[in-house]
């Protein structure tokens, strides 16, 4: 029985260790590559990391935090229509803070945390960045400028932000608040499942003239579409009939004359004769083919009469 138990309970800490999804942290792997680009080969890179530079009119590091952001499709669940998010959608931190990112990429997709707006004689492209391959974890460090000032931040993959994946920074009081935040602002173009196509095209600013001239535009393209595909069928049936009527006219004439021709004689019969009308066709063929050589030639080499 006791073995049973022992080989229960390794069976089910094997089985929980193999479904876990391990969180890499790939902070430890990153290479400086100089101008505060960090950046490792599996997925993970840091770009304007500054740890020790004060931008112009902090006199010193006013506190020094560290925050952990979780990324993923899960957080999304709590936003309709949305796809991805941060756990977080607002951060406040007073001027000249010293401030450490922990990015935490929860999807099997990449994800960045990306700060725009910030001084570029300082943060190249005015840009703090992360970015990781998930499941992963990567961390970087920046000193945030003075004054009150709302920044940015979202990740820059392709529609990754547009589906929810957006956040806001705000430095002292910041300096408003930024459109489409979710969760904090309202959309700057809201979703309305419920709308039709009256609604659409309402908030669209489309009058109903536009609407009735392309409804007339498409009917006019459709029928012209389906009158030259008909013309085209027409035309095609005309010429197959008009074909197949001849041979089969020909057809019946030749018939009917054999049939005659034939009657009453043996199949060797008809066969030596239809060898022989081959025969002939084929003589005829060729006394005409001749003669048209002999008549393109003798016209070539006809002397012109002297003067």
């Amino acid at each position: 029985m006791v073995k049973f138990l022992s080989f229960g309970l390794m069976s089910i800490f094997f089985s929980a260790s193999i479904v876990a999804e391990e969180i890499e942290d790939h902070t430890k792997m990153l290479m400086d590559h100089g101008d505060g680009h960090l950046m490792e080969m599996s997925g993970g890179m840091v770009m304007g990391q500054n740890t020790d530079k004060l931008p112009g009119g902090c006199d010193s590091i006013s506190e020094t935090k560290e925050v952990t952001v979780h990324a993923g499709h899960k957080y999304a669940e709590k936003f309709p229509g949305r796809m991805f998010a941060f756990d977080t959608q607002e951060f406040h931190f007073k001027p000249c803070t010293k401030l450490t990112i922990h990015f935490v990429n929860e999807d099997k997709i990449r994800h960045q945390w990306m700060m725009h707006g910030l001084p570029k004689y300082m943060y190249p492209k005015g840009m703090f960045h992360l970015e990781v391959s998930g499941p992963a974890k990567i961390s970087g460090t920046l000193i945030l400028p003075p004054g009150d000032k709302t920044y940015l931040v979202h990740c820059d993959i392709a529609q990754h932000m547009e589906k929810g994946m957006k956040a806001q920074l705000k430095v002292g009081d910041g300096d408003g608040d930024l459109p489409s935040i979710p969760g904090v602002t309202a959309p700057v173009v809201p979703d309305d499942y419920n709308a039709g196509l009256a609604e659409v095209f309402a908030a669209a600013k489309v009058t109903e003239a536009e609407i009735e001239a392309a409804n007339v535009a498409l009917a006019v393209a459709e029928a012209a579409k389906k009158a030259g595909q008909k013309a085209a069928a027409t035309q095609t049936d005309s010429f197959v009939s008009g074909v197949t009527v001849i041979g089969l006219a020909i057809g019946l004439i030749i018939s009917a004359v054999m049939g005659r021709k034939f009657q009453g004689k043996s199949i060797a019969e008809v066969t030596t004769y239809s060898f022989g009308l081959l025969g002939m066709f084929i003589g005829f063929i060729k006394r005409l083919v001749s003669r048209l050589i002999n008549l393109v030639f003798s016209s070539k080499n006809k002397v012109l009469p002297s003067k």
